[in-house]
């Protein structure tokens, strides 16, 4: 590059000038700047929408264990490559997490200024009326004996903001519309705050309960139990209850037989140590609350009883035994009990227990959910070790198949048990009786402070939506001429609407003797 000194008239040569880089600043602001724009906030909403998907496609981890496991008993390598990428743990995803505070952060960006925007905009007098009014969309002159001061309290009178000048009054309303916007983006902030701390301070546990016994809120009581990060044992709320019955009613005839018509729990609750107890009654979608502990029913099976003695003629087992459903139109059972206290040997049964039980040829088959004709099934009775002192975990409702393998078969598939009837076992091993049927509860026990602030939330979202999609912005201004004639211009500020309506009311309001602007004799000389 070739300059000249202005002075000496001396010819320089020089670099040519690069244009200088963003920087580290630059491109922070480029980045907040992008982040906190309204177009990123509604990429993150959807993508916080479609992330959320696939908690329903797929079980969940602490929801639907059970599934979960069937999952990769059925499909393990597909499975394999889903728990990869936390689609069986959704809500505690790393990317779930990124997109959620990605989101909170870009709503506060955007939320803040533009609410001081706003505030400023609220404190502003309306604009100076044009000098043209019948440039505007919407224009009318009539003749009318109107001063400034009577226009401007009809304007206040159809809730307009209102200043006035020597010969003009100017109006402006329809701020509601940002407000709603404002409202809305705030609620959504509020609701991911509200389901952020029922993340931190709330709690959910499942628990399988058979009548006639009970359950203490308590981390031991739980099955399953799951807190947030800042949930300690003293944090559940001290309450008990004891499942008196529970009964399930269903169609006994006709093509729908067999189809669930409804399902009650009838508890015993204490809502604290030494409390009086009361009934409730608990139903599918009419949890039991105690100071903000839900507990909701969500599964329920049979529990049949049974008496077991072993080869030294003890009773080493006497009770109930949860059965899982593996038929739901007819809620056959498969149960599993292991009697690691029987002598010599301790045993392992496997019981099929069938509610309504009918022949069908050489098998025996249930046609109804409802315990109409129960029978128990002994599909297989085993002597040996159960191999429970060897340290590894095992499920209670299978017997595990390294111990099973080393252990002695004594029955396999028995004719059905009635109630009251007993099956004695070769080689003096024992026998077992089967004594009656209960049936048990799943529930699902959860603690969200969260819950309200988010219901609250959301419906302020819904409000502030309906003002944002109903309200519009528009502004009038009244111009008062010399010898009595009026001219009333208007023009909306947001697209969408017919502001053609509500200005001929406007004009209409303004020159009182007339019912509408548009109609003959009207004394309106112009109106468009």
């Amino acid at each position: 590059m070739v300059s000249v000194d202005p002075r000496t008239g001396e010819r320089k040569v020089s670099e040519a000038r690069r244009p200088a880089g963003l920087g580290v600043v630059g491109w922070a602001r480029w980045f907040w700047r992008t982040l906190t724009s309204m177009r990123t906030a509604l990429i993150l909403l959807f993508l916080f929408a479609l992330g959320s998907i696939p908690g329903s496609i797929w079980p969940q981890r602490g929801v639907s264990d059970a599934k979960v496991f069937q999952y990769f008993e059925d499909s393990p390598q597909l499975a394999g490559w889903l728990d990869r990428f936390w689609l069986f743990d959704v809500f505690r995803a790393p990317w779930f997490a990124a997109i959620y505070l990605l989101l909170f952060v870009s709503l506060i960006g955007c939320v803040l200024p533009r609410t001081a925007t706003h505030l400023r905009e609220l404190r502003r007098k309306p604009p100076v009326a044009p000098r043209n009014l019948s440039r505007l969309p919407q224009h009318a002159s009539f003749e009318a004996g109107l001063t400034v001061e009577e226009a401007a309290k009809r304007l206040r009178a159809r809730r307009f903001r209102v200043t006035t000048g020597p010969d003009w009054v100017a109006g402006e309303k329809g701020y509601l519309r940002e407000t709603g916007n404002l409202l809305f983006h705030v609620a959504l902030l509020g609701l991911l705050v509200a389901v952020g701390a029922g993340a931190l301070y709330g709690y959910r546990g499942n628990v399988l309960v058979v009548e006639g016994e009970g359950f203490a809120n308590t981390v031991a009581a739980y099955d399953r139990y799951m807190p947030g990060p800042q949930v300690n044992a003293e944090s559940l709320e001290p309450f008990s209850f004891t499942v008196d019955d529970f009964q399930a009613t269903y169609i006994a005839k006709g093509e729908k037989a067999g189809q669930a018509l409804d399902y009650e729990a009838r508890l015993k609750v204490e809502d604290a140590p030494g409390a009086a107890p009361r009934d409730y009654v608990l139903k599918v979608n009419e949890p039991l609350d105690v100071n903000g502990t839900l507990s909701y029913l969500i599964d329920h099976g049979y529990a049949p009883t049974f008496r077991i003695t072993d080869g030294k003629g003890e009773v080493a087992f006497d009770g109930p035994v949860p059965c899982l459903v593996v038929q739901p139109a007819t809620f056959t059972s498969e149960c599993v009990i292991k009697v690691p206290d029987a002598r010599p040997e301790q045993l392992g049964i496997l019981v099929g227990f069938l509610p309504t039980t009918v022949p069908m040829g050489a098998e025996w088959v249930s046609v109804f959910p409802g315990a109409a004709n129960p029978t128990a099934q002994v599909y297989g009775a085993f002597a040996g070790d159960l191999g429970l002192k060897d340290g590894r975990p095992q499920s209670v409702y299978e017997l595990d198949p390294a111990s099973l393998k080393k252990m002695k078969p004594l029955v396999m598939k028995a004719d059905p048990l009635a109630v009251g009837k007993k099956l004695t076992f070769p080689n003096g091993a024992g026998s077992i009786e089967f004594t009656g049927v209960r049936e048990w509860i799943a529930l699902q026990i959860t603690h969200d402070p969260g819950r309200m602030p988010a219901l609250v939330a959301s419906v302020l979202a819904v409000a502030g939506l309906v003002l944002t999609l109903t309200v519009r912005r528009r502004r009038v201004w009244v111009r008062i001429h010399e010898g009595g004639e009026v001219e009333a211009g208007g023009l909306t500020r947001t697209e969408g609407g017919d502001f053609g309506e509500e200005f001929a009311e406007i004009v209409s309001a303004l020159n009182p003797g007339v019912s509408h602007p548009g109609v003959p004799d009207s004394g309106v000389k112009d109106v468009r």
